[in-house]
């Protein structure tokens, strides 16, 4: 994320934010032609159901900032830190220690307080539900982070710098989850909250591969670990389920505690870390 920008002022990044829109349609379109009779296909030979519309989204997205690196972009898939550089072990680490403690310690502390209660459910496949889940959140989570912290919030960076990025951006993914079940303006906002925490893992972190991880890891918690929803979705709950005890305020009602005022504490506890990280890190290297 440190790459100098190409030359070029706000002409020249409208003109490349226009072509990667039309290269992104282009991919998603092509995929919504290609994609749905081969899974079809896969399905009835095999009894493998893919999560086509998340894969359609995610590959056409891939494809429009591969064809707009080739087409306008020099600095390539550095740009937006989904490099080689920025894919470290360490990196992904801290991304998914971020993601999972920033909801699961706050959700711990509801269970311990018994705003959140554990109830049992019909007994299932608590693994095969968990890698099912898993399935659809790890290119979910990915289809998200390219619109919302790819190559656009790459331009913005370039023209505006990194804060008001991570704000526009941030606003964007709150907008984005409007049309979710049970959408409120509280849940809206905590998804907002919730990009600029990602945002900041990515500009700290110097990697998008870590905002992903931290994403995966957000919703795995949620989904895999306590089976509540995600987002206001539902997913697979075998054995046990994570029920709602407490007000909405703190909870997050039937959103999710990704909804709760708890785990905008979480965030904010998380970015005030990153922060200072990044505060220290810079003053190391003014030092050095």
């Amino acid at each position: 994320m440190t790459a100098r920008p190409p030359a070029g002022g706000v002409v020249g990044l409208g003109w490349r934010f226009a072509i990667f829109v039309l290269a992104c349609s282009v991919g998603v379109l092509g995929l919504r032609a290609v994609l749905p009779p081969a899974a079809a296909w896969l399905e009835s030979a095999t009894g493998v159901r893919l999560p086509t519309f998340v894969l359609i989204l995610t590959g056409g997205m891939l494809i429009g900032h591969w064809w707009t690196f080739r087409v306008v972009e020099p600095r390539g898939w550095r740009v937006i830190a989904l490099d080689r550089r920025a894919f470290t072990a360490g990196k992904l680490a801290a991304g998914a220690a971020l993601g999972a403690a920033a909801v699961g310690l706050p959700s711990a502390l509801l269970l311990g307080i018994g705003w959140l209660r554990l109830e049992p459910n019909p007994r299932g496949d608590v693994i095969g539900a968990a890698l099912l889940s898993l399935g659809v959140l790890l290119p979910a989570a990915l289809w998200e982070e390219l619109l919302t912290r790819g190559y656009l919030f790459a331009l913005l960076r370039d023209r505006f710098g990194p804060r008001l990025a991570i704000v526009a951006t941030s606003l964007l993914f709150g907008v984005m989850h409007l049309e979710n079940a049970g959408a409120t303006l509280q849940s809206v906002t905590l998804v907002a909250i919730a990009g600029i925490f990602l945002g900041s893992i990515l500009v700290s972190l110097e990697s998008l591969w870590a905002a992903w991880s931290a994403h995966v890891a957000w919703n795995f918690v949620m989904a895999g670990v306590m089976h509540t929803s995600v987002s206001g979705i539902g997913m697979g709950a075998p054995n046990y389920r994570t029920v709602d005890a407490g007000p909405d305020w703190a909870t997050g009602g039937a959103w999710g505690p990704e909804a709760g005022l708890f785990a905008g504490a979480g965030m904010a506890l998380a970015v005030f870390f990153l922060l200072r990280r990044g505060s220290r890190h810079g003053a190391r290297h003014d030092d050095g």
